[in-house]
């Protein structure tokens, strides 16, 4: 498909009531694409993923779209939000340690690439903390100072090790032995069964 079939397809996943906190509708998001304005249709769906879950077809037509049209981050954030879907999320409230404290001293990047360990209850058999790894997406930042805080999304790896972290929780980061930073569950949204592609 090429990009306007992917976002004409994507909007049809939209349910035609849903608006975006600016109250843009799917309408407009056609209008936009009636004029080829491919990018800021691109955008405005994007914003209606953040108000309601859209299925996992939605997400992947988004960034096959948006690797046609060279919108790296765009693409990035898509994939992100399609192993949401597959993986489960977990939003937290993030503090790294100080570099002074730590062994990191450069920002984290905030779009993804970061795979870190977590400390989130889970014990090995010998009776040791064991750890899970998630990737980590940091909201509205595309850096995360050390020493700084934000909210930040969560994908499990392996989701099963996840299932029983619950809001309030707090869990440890690691990037190595020593603890990289301290976090607080904001939210738990669960592996949603993906539905098949066609």
């Amino acid at each position: 498909m090429d990009v306007t079939e992917l976002l004409e397809s994507a909007s049809l996943l939209v349910p035609e009531e849903a608006a975006t906190e600016n109250d843009i509708s799917v309408r407009d998001v056609w209008d936009y694409l009636a004029h080829d304005e491919w990018q800021i249709a691109l955008s405005l769906l994007e914003e209606f993923g953040d108000g309601q879950p859209l299925p996992l077809t939605f997400w992947e037509q988004l960034a096959e779209a948006a690797e046609q049209l060279g919108l790296e981050r765009s693409a990035a954030w898509c994939h992100w939000r399609s192993s949401e879907i597959r993986n489960g999320m977990i939003r937290a409230d993030l503090t790294l340690r100080p570099a002074a404290e730590a062994r990191r001293r450069t920002p984290i990047s905030g779009h993804g690439v970061l795979r870190p360990m977590w400390d989130i209850g889970n014990l090995s058999p010998t009776g040791g903390v064991s750890v899970s790894i998630a990737g980590l997406w940091v909201e509205d930042m595309p850096v995360l100072e050390p020493g700084g805080r934000a909210t930040v999304r969560l994908v499990p790896l392996t989701p099963a090790h996840w299932a029983h972290v619950e809001t309030g929780q707090r869990i440890s980061m690691y990037e190595d032995r020593t603890v990289a930073g301290t976090a607080v569950v904001l939210e738990v949204h669960l592996p949603v069964a993906a539905a098949p592609t066609r």
